[in-house]
């Protein structure tokens, strides 16, 4: 199933800047596993926002929020996620 991800990095402000470096390399490097493993499809940043957009693609909601709850920011990410389903003009 593929899956529109939403994300909004609520990291609180007043997070250390060696804190929130070591967070974001650490982001970084789990998010590379991910398209690695074929789970994260394409990522988008939202500009002017501390936001992102991505299309997962998992066999279930289960796994894709396993592969959620795996970015090292996730406490920190207001997340909504929308199931998408293959329109008929593409099949």
């Amino acid at each position: 199933m593929e899956f529109l991800v939403r994300a909004e990095n609520r990291l609180p402000v007043d997070t250390p800047a060696e804190e929130r470096d070591r967070l974001r390399k650490s982001e970084r490097a789990r998010a590379e596993e991910l398209r690695a493993d074929g789970v994260l499809k394409r990522l988008w940043r939202l500009p002017g926002r501390n936001a992102w957009v991505g299309l997962f693609e998992c066999p279930d909601a289960t796994e894709l929020h396993d592969a959620l709850a795996s970015l090292p920011l996730f406490p920190w990410l207001d997340i909504t996620v929308d199931a998408l389903a293959t329109h008929p003009q593409e099949r």
